[in-house]
């Protein structure tokens, strides 16, 4: 089978920073489904051996200025825990809708956001619980991630997290320089933030996260490797580093800034990405994406099985995601917190959580494009034989056009048989590469997506 390619004159220039091809098809993709599919239906005859969980907490403490998270800042008058009320019901109608005519095994767990340790103690021991009692998952014996902030990574937070089995802590830092994180609309005193990493390592969470960010408004290279080393002296196991992004809607997107358009800014920020990424290479990391570095000597986090590409996902809150073989679904999406604010409210007003509400289907040409995207993307490459095996075709027959632009600017690397990986030029580039996958469809999907 050959899918059909972008047109060649939608195929993207050189620019470096696009997308962040997190999950494809974008979630500005999704639409309203007008019959409302039951939960049971779309899970009939999905497998049930290797699922990921991931719980959406859309409350933090202060809205960053590049944010466009599905995300609202407080939560008055006991939201929280109407939120996990919702919450709980939602699992009990998805649990319910999985059936039991197949065990349920859950690989891994999630809890991202938003900032998920904006709940208190006492109700990210609930959140456990839901996952445990109402879900089947066992948070002790998988890798569970959560996200935190330095100001909500409070001991009491961070031992109820360890004593319930997580396994990697990702904090939010973005700069360990105090007037950079001003400028992003993220005030912290650095002071405040080491005290957080401290806390987190007494807590003992065997993988400790640090994301940086690089393009801010006043960052130099010297600014950025004194945030590199100050992270470095944590020796984390992990650290991502992502390009500044500024969105619409956002608190930078609402005052412009021409560097957002300038050609300018792609060379500051790819300049400032490939100091980061010598600079931990250099220091005992390897790359595992454009964006994440792994210490070499760190510990495993356990058994995970779980294949993107391929196996399912159980989204829990009104900003999640959740994946079958045929159709991607969640609920309504927004970036304005007014419209967040309304969402949320729905959603905590939501009793029957048996039908999926706004999504995308997954149709063969879709699949594979995904199964290429979230292969190719990745450092290690695409195993051209596991692609075979899932869809009987051969990439190069599927993509010849897009394959071949990709190849054209070098970004291809042609120095492993039977794998199709990107060169760390086209690593670097990734933001870029992805939007050549994407389906004319998607695109079209996307570009009608007003913001709201």
């Amino acid at each position: 089978m050959t899918v059909a390619a972008a047109p060649t004159h939608q195929l993207p220039r050189q620019r470096p920073y696009q997308h962040y091809v997190y999950a494809y098809p974008h979630k500005t993709a999704y639409r309203a489904l007008p019959d409302r599919p039951r939960l049971a239906d779309l899970w009939a005859g999905e497998s049930r051996r290797a699922l990921s969980l991931y719980a959406h907490i859309p409350f933090c403490e202060v809205r960053c200025g590049f944010c466009n998270l599905f995300t609202r800042v407080g939560a008055p008058d006991g939201l929280t825990g109407r939120y996990l009320d919702a919450l709980e019901r939602q699992a009990v109608a998805v649990r319910e809708a999985l059936g039991d005519g197949e065990p349920l095994r859950f690989s891994n767990a999630a809890f991202g956001g938003g900032t998920p340790t904006f709940l208190t103690a006492d109700e990210l021991s609930r959140l456990c619980d839901i996952a445990e009692q109402r879900m089947g998952a066992d948070l002790r014996t998988i890798p569970l991630s959560v996200e935190a902030s330095p100001a909500t990574a409070t001991a009491d937070r961070l031992a109820v997290l360890a004593e319930r089995g997580a396994t990697r802590l990702s904090l939010g830092v973005q700069s360990f320089v105090d007037s950079e994180a001003r400028a992003a609309v993220r005030p912290q005193r650095r002071a405040d933030v080491e005290s957080a990493i401290g806390r987190i390592r007494d807590a003992r969470i065997p993988v400790l996260n640090i994301d940086l960010i690089y393009g801010i408004d006043g960052q130099t290279a010297a600014s950025w490797r004194h945030s590199l080393d100050a992270a470095l002296a944590w020796r984390p196991e992990e650290i991502y580093l992502y390009p500044l992004y500024v969105r619409p809607l956002t608190g930078l997107g609402r005052h412009p800034d021409r560097l957002a358009a300038d050609l300018a800014w792609d060379e500051t920020r790819l300049r400032r990405y490939c100091e980061g990424r010598d600079h931990l290479l250099a220091h005992g990391y390897q790359q595992a994406s454009m964006r994440m570095f792994r210490r070499v000597d760190a510990p495993a986090q356990g058994p995970d099985d779980y294949a993107c590409q391929t196996d399912g996902m159980i989204g829990l809150g009104c900003g999640a995601r959740s994946y079958t073989s045929t159709l991607h679904y969640s609920f309504d999406y927004a970036v304005d917190m007014r419209e967040i604010r309304g969402i949320i409210d729905a959603y905590t007003a939501t009793e029957d959580f048996s039908r999926a509400e706004h999504g995308r289907a997954v149709d063969a040409g879709e699949a594979r494009r995904r199964h290429l995207l979230q292969s190719l993307l990745q450092a290690e490459g695409l195993a051209v034989d596991d692609y075979r095996a899932r869809f009987g075709s051969d990439p190069h027959q599927d993509f010849p056009a897009e394959l071949a632009a990709v190849a054209a600017l070098g970004w291809l690397a042609g120095d492993a048989p039977g794998l199709l990986r990107l060169s760390p030029e086209g690593l670097a580039h990734s933001d870029a590469v992805g939007p050549v996958f994407f389906s004319p469809e998607v695109r079209a999907a996307m570009a009608a997506h007003e913001p709201r």
